[in-house]
């Protein structure tokens, strides 16, 4: 799961090299839609997503298909490195959300709030040194679709726990791409790159079909609490493929961002100090 949700910051940079980034939401869900909706279906699990059909649609808008459009238009101007740590505050934003909604149990102590801080004192640093005129508009973008990531988790843990995962996504996946479908069909690219074909392709299929897979096995085998591990080590698969692949630099800014975020997200994450038994919402 490191390595397929490491990918897709890579491949979205190739993607929209030549495809308009509407269309890149559309080509990505629909056909994974369409391969996972069967699945759901067989399994007999779509009947129960009746009377929750709010919180889907919900979810689909916080975690596809606002996330998927802005991330792809901002890979136009950012490279998949600066990308993938910006992304890498989602569970820093998750704790926040859950400070901000807090009930019943969900409690945030002073040791995560300092995760926090310091997570978000990465991403200043990193802006500050590296960011440049007109990106600033595509670190807000980027600044949206992490802020969804985390809403979308807090969605399903509150309203659609009780509901089949993959129910859920097949269904946002097929939503999101009937919403894109009218304007993917008049906004095709005269010609299409073998690379950037081959970009959509992985995405489509291993890193949104085969990805919701391998991750719901995955939470089933350890548990969503240590699945979550996996969002710590993604930006550096994604940094590492960004300067190896693409031949992005290693700047100033990602040497002291990249540190000061992934120890903030661990720090911010962890159990908090407190004999209530309370933990906080995963996000």
């Amino acid at each position: 799961m490191c390595l397929i949700w490491g990918v897709p910051y890579l491949l979205i940079r190739i993607a929209v090299r030549e495809f308009d980034p509407a269309t890149l939401v559309f080509l990505r869900t629909a056909p994974a839609g369409l391969a996972l909706f069967p699945v759901a279906w067989r399994r007999g699990q779509l009947p129960a997503l009746r009377g929750r059909w709010r919180w889907v649609l919900g979810y689909t808008v916080a975690e596809l298909a606002v996330p998927w459009l802005l991330l792809s238009s901002a890979e136009r101007r950012l490279t998949s490195s600066f990308t993938a740590l910006l992304i890498a505050t989602v569970p820093l934003l998750g704790v926040l959300l859950a400070r901000v909604f807090r009930s019943g149990g969900e409690y945030v102590d002073r040791r995560q709030l300092a995760g926090l801080a310091l997570g978000l004192g990465g991403v200043a640093v990193l802006v500050g040194i590296d960011v440049r005129g007109t990106s600033l508009a595509s670190v807000a973008e980027v600044g949206v679709v992490a802020l969804g990531y985390a809403a979308g988790p807090l969605i399903i843990s509150r309203r659609l726990a009780d509901r089949p995962p993959l129910a859920v996504v097949a269904t946002s996946l097929v939503l999101t791409g009937a919403a894109y479908a009218p304007w993917a069909a008049t906004h095709l690219p005269a010609r299409v790159s073998t690379e950037v074909a081959g970009s959509v392709a992985g995405l489509t299929v291993v890193c949104t079909a085969v990805a919701f897979l391998v991750f719901f096995a995955l939470i089933a085998e350890v548990g969503p609490a240590r699945a979550t591990v996996i969002t710590y080590f993604n930006p550096a698969v994604a940094l590492l493929l960004g300067i190896a692949v693409l031949g992005e630099p290693l700047t100033i800014g990602l040497g002291l961002g990249f540190p000061l975020v992934i120890v903030g997200s661990l720090i911010g994450t962890r159990r908090p100090l407190t004999d209530s038994g309370a933990v906080r919402a995963h996000p």
